[in-house]
């Protein structure tokens, strides 16, 4: 089997686990920050405390034996701006509430048979094809160009190596000092101990974000025809997905497009099998508006912070990458707004 043909499927197995445990276990950012910020169910946000210190801690084992060369993926470059990571971040935030989820969480929710999903689907794509590539790339490209720094350390462990450290000692005090935090304040509630599915589901994604390094980085290592080394994120995915599905002819599958794929089939499926499959739509045009808004932003805003919820949140993280944590940040800043405070997304009234 052609290596190119085996990422592919081995994508898509990933994307078709991710949309199953997703479905199952309700895993979704703005989900958990809603949860915990209001003083309700803060099993959520564990999980994904839980998914991100696994997903370190795996892919830090990965780069640090040499397996996977984590170098080469878009999160550890020498020259980022930090102003547009933090400001993207802001917007997919911000545009994760007003849509209510991040583009995987409407991917899974598509499977289960939304149709506000679908929409957001549709939008988010578009619009970060439009940032990538079409009338808003200028801007963006300007942005950067305006902003941009090259610097000597891009990564918590080479910030450790500036005191003397070793390149392997450096690597395990950053991804151990951030695991075992994010896993002390996810097993320090109670609630979140005694629910097994949550646990599982937050091992279960880590696992799949570290997965997508092996694939795509090891697996998918290909001198003669090399492919990115990636794992799973959903905005430049959505817009090629999108994209293969009107001009497949001369266009190529590659890992993202197998993801996004993967995760509506697992979604699917899993909706099917235990019943949870239920046309759903809007309730008024406000909120089609509202929804759709929401998905531009996280579209554009997508773009500028490479990645979301999930490609900087997780996946990004898990490179220790300091533009991650920027991105991060900003993500996490943009959906308290819309949670919290005078910016707060207001309910929609039910008529």
């Amino acid at each position: 089997m052609e290596s190119s043909t085996q990422l592919v499927i081995l994508a898509g197995l990933i994307g078709l686990i991710y949309g199953a445990v997703g479905l199952l276990s309700g895993f979704c950012l703005m989900n958990s920050m809603r949860g915990w910020l209001a003083g309700g169910d803060g099993r959520l946000v564990r999980t994904y405390a839980l998914a991100i210190a696994v997903a370190i801690a795996a892919s830090q084992f990965l780069a640090g034996s040499g397996i996977v060369d984590l170098g080469k993926s878009i999160y550890l470059q020498q020259s980022f701006s930090a102003p547009v990571l933090f400001l993207g971040g802001l917007l997919f935030g911000y545009g994760m509430v007003l849509s209510n989820g991040c583009g995987s969480r409407a991917l899974v929710l598509l499977g289960r048979g939304n149709l506000r999903s679908f929409v957001v689907v549709i939008v988010l794509g578009i619009a970060a094809q439009m940032t990538l590539k079409g009338l808003i790339a200028p801007a963006r490209i300007a942005l950067v160009q305006a902003s941009q720094a090259t610097v000597n350390t891009n990564s918590l462990p080479s910030l450790l190596a500036m005191v003397g450290l070793g390149d392997a000692v450096s690597r395990a005090l950053a991804a151990a000092a951030i695991v075992v935090a994010l896993i002390l304040f996810a097993f320090a509630h109670p609630a979140f101990r005694r629910s097994p599915g949550q646990i599982v589901a937050g091992v279960v994604i880590g696992l799949l974000v570290a997965g997508g390094w092996f694939v795509s980085g090891y697996l998918g290592a290909d001198d003669f025809n090399p492919v990115p080394v990636t794992s799973l994120t959903f905005i430049a995915p959505i817009a090629d997905a999108l994209q293969y599905a009107m001009l497949s002819t001369g266009l190529t599958l590659n890992f993202g497009i197998a993801t996004v794929a993967g995760v509506f089939a697992g979604s699917l499926v899993t909706a099917l099998a235990t019943g949870r499959f239920h046309l759903e739509g809007y309730s008024s045009p406000r909120h089609m508006l509202r929804s759709a808004g929401g998905a531009a932003l996280m579209g554009i805003g997508g773009v500028m912070a490479f990645g979301c919820s999930i490609g900087q949140g997780l996946t990004g993280v898990s490179t220790l990458a300091l533009g991650s944590f920027v991105a991060l940040a900003g993500i996490l800043l943009g959906t308290t707004a819309g949670l919290r405070g005078s910016l707060r997304v207001q309910p929609l009234a039910v008529a």
